[in-house]
């Protein structure tokens, strides 16, 4: 059976509302009509060409992805071009393509809060609300202190494996009991994390200063605090199902699919 993307769209304003988007986003319907039929949903992080493929050899009418195709500096569209080579495949081949970016970051059943779940956070919070009265991030507590190694392979376990691995700046043996995390690219966040009082901050794609800079502000007052540093895609990933599990939950006459492809840019690692 099949629905009208327009039916799915008013949905994921409901699950996702686009108000909800910081300024610079870019969430929404990037190809397709609302008036066309869809019978299977591909669920991804990232809109590239082997997703892409897979969506048009699996039959699948419309990918739901986490990021938007386009977002900035895009001048072009020509085919030559990645985004627009992409473009012109996916409307070639009647797949619709919508995204839903810091509008799903900061819902109950958002990014960040399928991350916190995911590591067993207990009575977690919006990290920084927002005027909607959700937020970024999330903050809460283990069930049970564990050691910052303990906890570091705990991510390790939960989110996909990836070439960069769980990266860890703090003691193996430090006692961890309160939790900050945010699901992608989250540095602008660290202080937050640590002004609530979290033993370590858990994100992505952050930088050598931004961490050390905070490592040091710690060390100055004598308190412990860890950072872990890991993969954007496995982060977001995480989110995914539950993406799914909301939307099957609203049209469960249509097939919805979550990608096993690792979207992750990093291929391996190699040290000394």
């Amino acid at each position: 059976m099949s629905v009208v993307l327009g039916d799915l769209l008013n949905a994921f304003e409901e699950l996702w509302p686009l108000s909800g988007a910081d300024d610079w986003d870019a969430p929404g319907l990037i190809t397709g009509t609302p008036n066309q039929r869809v019978s299977r949903v591909l669920l991804t992080v990232d809109v590239t060409h082997e997703i892409l493929d897979e969506a048009i050899d699996g039959n699948f009418d419309l990918i739901v992805a986490h990021h938007p195709l386009l977002l900035r500096g895009v001048k072009t569209i020509a085919e030559t071009t990645s985004k627009g080579s992409i473009l012109a495949k996916a409307i070639r081949s009647g797949v619709a393509i919508y995204a839903a970016h810091t509008n799903a970051d900061i819902v109950e059943r958002g990014v960040s809060a399928a991350l916190a779940e995911a590591l067993g956070l207990v009575g977690s919070q919006p990290l920084l609300e927002t005027s909607f009265g959700r937020g970024h991030g999330r903050i809460g507590r283990l069930a049970t202190s564990a050691s910052l190694g303990e906890f570091a392979k705990l991510v390790a376990r939960v989110i996909p494996s990836t070439a960069s691995g769980v990266r860890v700046a703090g003691s193996f043996d430090s006692e961890i009991s309160t939790v900050a995390l945010c699901g992608g690219a989250g540095d602008s966040f660290i202080d937050a994390a640590f002004e609530l009082g979290a033993d370590v901050y858990v994100t992505s794609d952050l930088r050598h200063h931004p961490v050390q800079e905070a490592l040091e502000r710690a060390a100055a007052i004598g308190r412990s605090f860890a950072i872990i540093d890991i993969s954007h895609w496995a982060a977001e990933w995480v989110w995914l199902e539950w993406a799914a599990a909301d939307i099957h939950g609203r049209f469960a006459s249509i097939q919805v699919v979550v990608s096993e492809l690792r979207t992750d840019p990093w291929d391996f690692a190699v040290t000394q």
